[in-house]
């Protein structure tokens, strides 16, 4: 164990998922985790920067939790079968889990909101616009959640959030211990990723400089998942240094040391050269924002 309880016997051996069927997994997944983010703006108390909409990785459940509702409760999900519950304050089921295979978005909003409406909750402030868009699925027009043909690919999804989630805890309380203000892991899910940030304020013109370290499970620039170490602003790319191991330098739109899936999955042990990519990869990263 280190400082913050990890254990390097909860890390889950990742395995190859045909890349099609992993894919889809995450925009399911993507698209399910809306209804904790349409529940967190419709009932839970607004924090700066939206962060109220954040979500809370549950290793036991596998999957995801919202912050407490004005009344206590939170609603998750669960990735392995795209379930929906809502919770009591000591995390126990208030109701029976709303399984969303087989359904679509339509009949999930009518079946949540009748349940929200027995526990005297508005079920009309789940239908406010999102502020923000997702990426296309056929589930957007009416197409049924398939956690049955997706079960492999959301179990091995599931894992690969569990096991970042351990990576990313334990680096936030390091850069905590260097007396940054990194935040809590959580995920967003806006872009359905899991990171922490650490605010950096600079020298010059009172700028601020951000540092994420994350997982994303995939999305427009890698169609897989893969741990990165973002920067911002965005140094010269003419002078980046080398990277360690398997990563490398993604500079199109955004800054970010990158380490992808394949190069994971091909790795000796998994754990600890992900874990070392990120460790050098911040050290890196501190030292161009500096």
């Amino acid at each position: 164990m280190n400082e913050k309880g990890f254990d390097q016997a909860e890390w889950r051996p990742l395995h190859v998922i045909d890349k099609a069927r992993l894919s889809e997994a995450r925009l399911q997944a993507h698209y399910a985790a809306q209804w904790l983010a349409r529940a967190a703006r419709a009932y839970v108390p607004p924090q700066p920067d939206d962060g109220h909409t954040s979500l809370r990785l549950d290793r036991a459940l596998d999957g995801f939790v919202t912050h407490p509702f004005k009344n206590g409760m939170r609603l998750s999900l669960q990735v392995t079968n795209l379930s929906l519950t809502l919770r009591d304050r000591d995390g126990a089921a208030v109701v029976e889990s709303i399984f969303l295979k087989g359904r679509s978005d339509s009949q999930v909003r009518q079946s949540l909101g009748d349940k929200l409406s027995k526990l005297n909750l508005d079920a009309r402030a789940l239908d406010a616009p999102s502020p923000y868009e997702i990426p296309a699925h056929a589930i957007s027009q009416g197409s049924h959640y398939d956690a049955i043909g997706s079960a492999a690919a959301l179990t091995e999804l599931a894992v690969w959030f569990s096991n970042a989630e351990l990576l990313l805890d334990r680096m936030q309380g390091q850069l905590i211990g260097r007396k940054l203000a990194a935040s809590s892991v959580c995920c967003w899910p806006h872009h359905f990723d899991l990171a922490t940030l650490t605010t950096l304020p600079k020298r010059d013109f009172d700028a601020v400089g951000y540092l994420g370290v994350g997982l994303s499970p995939g999305d427009i620039y890698y169609d897989e998942p893969y741990f990165y170490v973002s920067v911002y602003p965005k140094p010269d790319s003419t002078t980046l240094p080398t990277l360690p191991m398997f990563g490398h330098w993604h500079t199109h739109e955004f800054m970010a040391a990158i380490a992808p899936a394949r190069k994971i999955l091909s790795a000796t042990d998994q754990k600890t050269e992900t874990d070392e990519f990120l460790q050098c990869a911040v050290d890196v990263a501190l030292k161009l924002l500096s």
